[in-house]
């Protein structure tokens, strides 16, 4: 059992009784689930995992104060604390009433400003383009056991993806990004014996792709140490994880450089293939920077597309 399972299971028993039994007339007004930070909300925890922060638990959203008062809340609050210590052979960790940093009760606003910087999940252009990706991730993950009032759900549908046009600006950046450092940067610091400045061609060029492929999947990265992971789950692409990990974790020297190129130049061809069957790109050729400028035209909002190439990375 997972942690979304076992916080579902413990929301089921424990949670779900409590709210019907002691709270009916906020039920309407509540939202449950377990969403946020911590590899149990990607459903990525194992047994490593459980060295901390593991425990049955969920988090019970709330509306502001001039629909729940903070009586209320402190009530509710003093309830979640109240449910049994212990569930399925796991210990639940002392909470203070006021609740935790991941699981307890939680203003729905707070939680999505502490996120994203925006109460009801309305982002400026400006912070569709700034808010780190891994927290625009945590914002919509895990799973919504019970919503009575609907908001939450609408708040994490408008922030499920990037808009269009931020969406390709941040591809056309990251393409960009992998011409530089892939296809041109890398046998050049090669020539000039520097297999450091080599090493770190790859690892840039790692890190654009990897963006390239999730943006191309309309799915957000996660934090960095669940990339690859995240990135072997998706529909489209997903086999250039496996290319990812063999460009960082071998070194340049004369027996692997060939193949690395080979192996770049390979992963350039696949994401081509992907921006011309999803009508993202005009440009017909294997030079990564000219799809870059290609995916930027066509961006609908002129202010948006006329930034610098590289603004959104």
């Amino acid at each position: 059992m997972n942690g979304l399972e076992l916080s579902e299971a413990f929301y089921r028993t424990h949670g779900a009784p409590m709210l019907q039994e002691q709270f009916p007339d906020l039920l309407p007004l509540l939202a449950v689930g377990l969403t946020g930070s911590g590899s149990e909300c990607f459903g990525f925890d194992d047994d490593l995992s459980r060295d901390h922060d593991f425990e049955p638990g969920f988090c019970i959203f709330l509306p502001g104060e001039d629909a729940v008062d903070r009586r209320t809340a402190f009530g509710l609050e003093r309830a979640y604390a109240r449910l049994p210590k212990e569930f399925l052979g796991l210990k639940r960790s002392n909470i203070a009433p006021v609740g935790g940093a991941r699981h307890g009760v939680l203003r729905t606003a707070e939680w999505f400003t502490d996120k994203v910087g925006a109460a009801d999940g309305v982002l400026t252009l400006r912070q569709w383009l700034t808010v780190p990706e891994y927290a625009l991730a945590e914002a919509v993950n895990g799973r919504i056991f019970f919503d009575g009032s609907g908001d939450l759900t609408r708040i994490r549908a408008r922030l499920s993806a990037y808009p269009e046009d931020v969406r390709k600006k941040k591809l056309a950046g990251n393409l960009l990004l992998m011409a530089q450092a892939g296809q041109y940067n890398y046998r050049r610091c090669l020539g000039h014996g520097e297999t450091g400045a080599a090493q770190l061609a790859v690892a840039e060029f790692v890190k654009a792709t990897m963006a390239t492929v999730f943006l191309l999947n309309r799915v957000y990265c996660p934090y960095y140490k669940w990339s690859f992971r995240a990135m072997r789950a998706l529909p489209k692409l997903s086999l250039l994880a496996e290319t990812a990990e063999y460009l960082l974790t071998t070194d340049n020297g004369p027996e692997f450089a060939e193949t690395k190129y080979d192996l770049i130049e390979d992963a350039a061809s696949c994401v081509i293939d992907e921006l011309q069957a999803q009508g993202l790109t005009e440009a017909i050729c294997g030079d990564l920077e000219k799809h870059a400028y290609s995916v930027n035209d066509g961006i609908a909002d002129a202010n948006l597309r006329n930034l610098h190439v590289l603004a959104a990375v």
